[in-house]
This record gives structure tokens, C-alpha cells and sequence, in this order.
């Protein structure tokens, strides 16, 4: 799999550059690790503050990570090793394997003793994100995020890892994604990971019916309509959290989801139905290249476009 850098922000600071806070005494998480790191994600989508999602696979890491602008959440996927983290006095020492998560709080900064290669999937999560959600869900002002080193925490390793693989090589798909699993951690950092764990507010039913044809309009809109998760939430006057918790009550997918099987069939639509090359095809679904379509389109039917439009035809 070749390496995917995506980010939407247009007016993105160069990596090459050390990217700050606001407060100009941190670097973004994404640099931080490239630095401490010493390669290039192998694959990674990023918005303009520099929150998003990181797949890294790296050699052994004995370096110190500097205080960052963000909380970062990782989940491990490889094989069994033993590992030491040091935070000032205090040493962690334990075992990186599937279904534990490490958890660097916004400007803390600690040793790492890997003796072995890493394949991690790495969220970064501004604060200002856990405060809205916090906000949205009722749970009251979130408490600090605490340190975790190797935790248990099959449900949080469990969304990382497969964060990963859901990204498309496709922006509106990506980032629909990414905003849903920063909002759907954020509510599990709150309710597990936190010096005073929040209980988030029940779901409250489904959207009215004009306002979920509204939404789904958006998402089916050929044109540059915004279907982000701001964008959705904000039309139907809802938060973001409880637009989610509503749109999904409704239809039984998530927006990205939803989103992600109406892609789908149109690819199918067009490779049945007219003589359009499947690189236009991807093209006009917003793929960032061929590849990545083929790639997306697979992992969904277990065939190629053409496969498929062999069969079907």
C-alpha cells in the first residue's frame, strides 16, 4: 500500500516547518512525531489545526516526545513486545499488544523505550474537541485526560485500528469519518479515560422527517454542497454529537456510512450503465486517484471496478 498524506485545509503549514499551537510553544502532534519518529505516516488525514488520524509503522523508539497541542490516542497493531515509558520520576512499563491503548495528555511529555518495530494507528484530539463534546453531551466540564501506558481497552483499540483502513483516498468520505470517530472517542475518553469518568446523556430519538430528507439531499448533492459533520449538524440545528446519534436512529447508518454505500452505488450505476473509463469514474466520485477508487470499491465487493462491470454487464 503506497503512502497517503490528506489534509483539508488549504492554507496548511508545510511539514518541513515546525507547525505551533496557537500559544507557539508546542508543535502539532503530526510533527512531533514525525520528528521523534524519524519517517513518514504511512497514511494520515489531518484538518487545518492539525487533528486527525495517523498510521505509522517505525523502527524502535528510545527518544523523548515533546509536549504537543494535542491529546494522542493510540492503539497498537503488532506483534507482542514489552515496552518502558518514563514522565519525570514515574516509570510505566507494559506490554504493547492488541487491544491496549497509550494515551499522551496535551502537553505532557515523557521517554519511550521501544526495543522493537511499531505499526500504531495514532488519533490527535484537540481539547477544544472533549470540551464541545463534553458540552454536547450533557456530561458536564470533562476533568484532565490521564496517562495511559498499555491500558486495556479493547473498545478505543478496537475504532483506531480500523480507522486506518476506512480511509478512502475520497474528502468528503474521509472527512465525514474523521469527524464522526473524533466525536465518538472524545465520548469514550470522557466516560473512561478521564479523573472523573462523565456519564453522556441518552440518545433522543431520530430526525423529523423534513429535516433527515434535508441531510440526505446534502449527501446525495452532485455539486460542492459541504457535507461535513459541522455542515449537517448546523442545517438541521442540531450538535454535532446529537445529529450523529439522531441521522444514524434514522436510517441506521452513520452520515459516513450512509454517505460511503450512496458513493458505491453510483460507482456501480456508472460502470453497469454507461462506457465511462474508471478513472473518470473516479474522478467524478471525488477519489483522489484511480487507485484509491479501486481500492475503496474492492474493499466494499471484494472485486475490482472492472471485475464488476465484466460481471454485471
Amino acid at each position: 500500500m503506497s503512502k497517503v498524506v490528506l489534509r483539508e485545509s488549504q492554507n496548511e503549514t508545510a511539514t518541513s516547518g515546525v507547525q505551533r499551537d496557537q500559544a507557539g510553544d508546542r508543535p502539532t502532534a503530526d510533527v512531533e512525531m514525525a520528528r521523534v519518529l524519524g519517517t513518514v505516516p504511512f497514511r494520515m488525514a489531518l484538518d487545518s489545526s492539525g487533528a486527525g488520524i495517523a498510521h505509522w509503522k517505525h523502527e524502535p523508539l528510545h527518544d523523548v516526545v515533546a509536549p504537543m497541542s494535542h491529546h494522542v490516542i493510540m492503539a497498537y497493531n503488532g506483534v507482542v513486545q514489552r515496552m518502558e515509558r518514563r514522565s519525570g520520576q514515574s516509570v510505566a512499563i507494559g506490554t504493547f499488544r492488541p487491544g491496549v491503548v497509550n494515551i499522551i495528555p496535551e502537553g505532557s511529555s515523557s521517554r519511550w523505550d521501544i526495543p522493537k518495530a511499531v505499526d500504531v494507528v495514532q488519533l490527535y484530539l484537540p481539547q477544544t474537541t472533549l470540551k464541545r463534546v463534553a458540552d454536547e453531551a450533557e456530561a458536564g466540564a470533562p476533568s484532565e485526560l490521564l496517562e495511559r501506558t498499555a491500558h486495556p481497552d479493547p473498545v478505543t483499540s478496537r475504532l483506531l485500528l480500523s480507522a486506518a483502513d476506512v480511509l478512502d483516498g475520497n474528502e468528503p468520505l474521509d472527512t465525514l469519518f474523521r469527524q464522526q470517530l473524533m466525536d465518538l472517542l472524545a465520548t469514550r475518553l470522557l466516560a473512561a479515560h478521564t479523573g472523573s469518568p462523565s456519564t453522556i446523556a441518552p440518545a433522543r430519538g431520530g430526525l423529523a422527517p423534513k429535516t433527515l430528507l434535508r441531510a440526505i439531499e446534502r449527501l446525495r448533492s452532485d455539486s460542492d454542497a459541504d457535507v461535513s459533520l459541522a455542515a449537517l449538524a448546523a442545517e438541521a440545528g442540531l450538535s454535532r454529537f446529537h445529529f450523529c446519534r439522531a441521522f444514524k436512529d434514522s436510517t441506521g447508518l452513520s452520515p459516513h456510512a450512509w454517505l460511503r454505500q450512496h458513493r458505491l452505488e453510483q460507482a456501480m450505476n456508472m460502470l453497469r450503465d454507461t462506457d465511462a473509463s474508471v478513472v473518470s469514474i473516479a474522478v467524478t466520485l471525488g477519489y483522489s486517484s484511480q487507485t484509491a477508487f479501486a481500492a475503496a470499491f474492492r474493499k466494499l465487493t471484494g472485486e475490482s471496478p472492472s471485475d464488476w462491470r465484466r460481471r454485471a454487464r
